[in-house]
């Protein structure tokens, strides 16, 4: 019996130790509590200052430029002569039509004068209707001989005034399209003239960039030599295509105030904050994988155990993953060693941190 007792003893511990190891304990890790971010990230993009108001300046006829006496960079006043062309043509051509408008007068006053006498000689019986006739249809030629002239010099006159290039409006040059001695065409640019007035922030964008921005967003635009030097404006028009190269959208920011630094040219850094819910920021070694999607392990205080939880990801990088929803606030996530743990694990925290 002795034996017996003896043995059943054995049985039970080896029992009872075989049990305790099938009972593994619970696994350290490292976790960090969920907390909100602030909301969208903020964009910047490089730019450049110009006028919200440009124009061409050109000769409004051809010929040999022989004087432009403004430069890039110069301030020109309206209804100032910035280029000449050579006049003689035009002067040539004006004296032809003052000749055929003096010619024109002289072949009228002798139709007058021949239609006023068949008129006499109609009304005493000493001519015929059609020789009247004739003498009408001569003054109506005549006069429609006059007429012509007179738009022909008209043409000659404003033609002689084209020959002077004048600013329509007070500005500053930024550009130059001829030289003098050169030959240029009606409509070629000589000058461009940033009219005074407003100035833009001009970016290039991305087209994901422009969805992500609020409505009517404050741009913060500061010079990238010198950040001190900043403005605020508002996106006052959008380009209606991309650019076919680089896919982005031409915007244009008009400027509140600029500051006198903030020249026609200037590199400038414009800064917008992106709408965007408030993010939710975990080490990227939180991040793991289910059903190929991305998931985290969630810590249950009350039973110490995790369990797996898929997440929408916003943004992600090699430090860092930006969670778009799949989690709340107080939550507490594995942040190291997820790929060796199982849902429903028991777990030991080593440390917590947010």
């Amino acid at each position: 019996m002795g034996a017996v007792a003896l043995g059943a003893s054995l049985l039970l511990a080896g029992c009872g130790q075989e049990s305790e190891a099938e009972a593994p304990a619970p696994r350290p890790v490292r976790v960090v509590t969920v907390e909100k971010g602030a909301g969208g990230q903020a964009a910047s993009f490089t730019g450049e200052v110009q006028a919200q108001d440009e124009a061409a300046l050109a000769f409004r006829v051809s010929g040999r430029m022989i004087e432009r006496s403004a430069n890039v960079g110069d301030q020109v006043a309206a209804g100032q002569v910035v280029a000449r062309l050579d006049p003689q043509n035009a002067l040539n051509a004006l004296r032809s039509a003052q000749a055929a408008l003096a010619a024109a007068e002289s072949q009228l006053v002798t139709a007058a004068n021949t239609f006023e006498r068949q008129e006499r000689l109609l009304g005493n019986g000493f001519t015929t209707q059609a020789n009247h006739d004739a003498a009408r249809s001569a003054l109506q030629a005549a006069q429609s001989g006059v007429d012509d002239a007179e738009a022909q010099l008209k043409i000659a006159q404003d033609n002689v005034s084209y020959t002077d290039l004048v600013a329509d409006a007070a500005g500053t040059v930024t550009a130059r399209g001829g030289e003098p001695g050169e030959v240029v065409q009606a409509g070629q640019m000589i000058l461009q003239l940033a009219r005074q007035g407003g100035r833009d922030a001009v970016f290039d964008v991305p087209a994901n960039m422009l969805r992500a921005a609020p409505a009517d967003p404050v741009i913060t635009v500061s010079l990238s030599d010198d950040p001190k030097v900043t403005a605020t404006g508002r996106v006052r028009e959008v380009a209606p295509q991309a650019d076919p190269v680089t896919r982005t959208f031409r915007v244009r920011v008009g400027l509140d105030n600029p500051p006198a630094a903030m020249r026609l040219g200037s590199t400038v850094i414009g800064r917008v904050e992106l709408a965007g819910a408030a993010a939710i920021e975990l080490p990227a070694s939180a991040l793991t994988a289910v059903n190929d999607r991305p998931a985290v392990w969630v810590f249950d205080p009350a039973t110490q155990t995790v369990a797996l939880r898929n997440i929408e990801v916003r943004r992600f990088s090699q430090a860092s993953v930006t969670v778009e929803s799949g989690l709340s606030p107080g939550e507490v996530v594995v942040s190291a060693g997820v790929q060796a743990l199982h849902p429903g694990q028991k777990v030991r925290l080593l440390g917590a941190g947010s």
